[in-house]
C-alpha cells in the first residue's frame, strides 16, 4: 500500500478531510446513479433499434424480391430508364428531447404515396411495387440513423461518466481514506503520550 503524501496530523485536517470525503462520495453517488439511468436508456433505445433493424432486413427482402420481379417482366436495362420516385414528398420531422443533458432526437414520418416526377414509360404493378418498396426502405433507413444517432450519444456520455466514477471510487476514496487511517493513527499516538505525560506528572507528585 502506498504512503500517504504529506498530511497534517492535526484534528482540524481530520476534519475537513472527513468533509471533503463525504462531498466525494455524494459526488461518485450521483455519478453511479446517473451511469444507471444512462444504461437503462441505452438499453431501451438499443431495443427499438433492433427491433427496426429487423423490419428494415425484411424490408431489405420484399425490396430485392419486388426487385426480380420487375426486371423480369421490364428488364434491367428498360428498369433503369424509368422515372424515380422522389422522396420529396416524404416529411420526416425530427423532435429533440433532453436526457440527462443529452440531445436525443425522435423521427416523426408523414408520408405520401409514391408519384414519380414523369410518367412511367410503362406502368406495371411490378413496377410500382418496386418503386414502393425501395422508398418505403429509405425512409425506414433514415429513421433508424436517428436511433444509431441516439445510442452514439448515450455510450459516449456513458464511457465519460464511467470513467469519472472509477477515478473516484478507485483513486481519489482509496486515497483519501488512507490519509485520514493515517492521521487517526497519529493522533492516536498523540493522545496516547499525552496520557502517559499525565499519568508519570501525576505519579511525580
Amino acid at each position: 500500500m502506498p504512503e500517504p503524501g504529506p498530511v497534517a496530523a492535526t484534528r482540524v485536517a481530520l476534519l475537513e478531510l472527513r468533509d471533503d470525503r463525504r462531498l466525494i462520495q455524494e459526488g461518485y453517488d450521483l455519478l453511479d446513479e446517473k451511469r444507471v439511468l444512462l444504461a437503462s436508456e441505452t438499453l431501451r433505445e438499443l431495443r427499438e433499434h433492433v427491433t427496426a433493424q429487423h423490419d428494415i432486413d425484411s424490408g431489405w427482402v420484399h425490396a430485392r424480391t419486388a426487385l426480380a420481379a420487375a426486371i423480369d417482366v421490364h428488364g434491367f436495362d428498360d428498369l433503369t430508364v424509368e422515372p424515380p420516385c422522389p422522396l420529396d414528398a416524404a416529411l420526416m420531422q425530427v423532435d429533440t428531447r433532453s436526457f440527462l443533458g443529452i440531445p436525443l432526437g425522435e423521427a416523426h414520418l408523414e408520408d405520401t404515396p409514391c408519384r414519380p416526377a414523369d410518367p412511367p414509360v410503362r406502368d406495371t404493378p411490378e413496377l410500382r411495387r418496386c418503386a414502393e418498396s425501395f422508398r418505403r426502405l429509405a425512409l425506414d433507413l433514415a429513421r433508424q440513423s436517428v436511433r444509431a444517432a441516439n445510442l452514439r450519444r448515450l455510450v459516449a456520455e456513458y464511457r465519460r461518466t464511467e470513467r469519472r466514477a472509477r477515478a473516484l471510487e478507485n483513486v481519489l476514496l482509496p486515497e483519501i481514506d488512507r490519509s485520514l487511517h493515517f492521521i487517526e493513527e497519529q493522533l492516536d499516538a498523540v493522545d496516547q503520550e499525552e496520557a502517559v505525560r499525565v499519568r508519570n506528572a501525576a505519579r511525580s507528585r
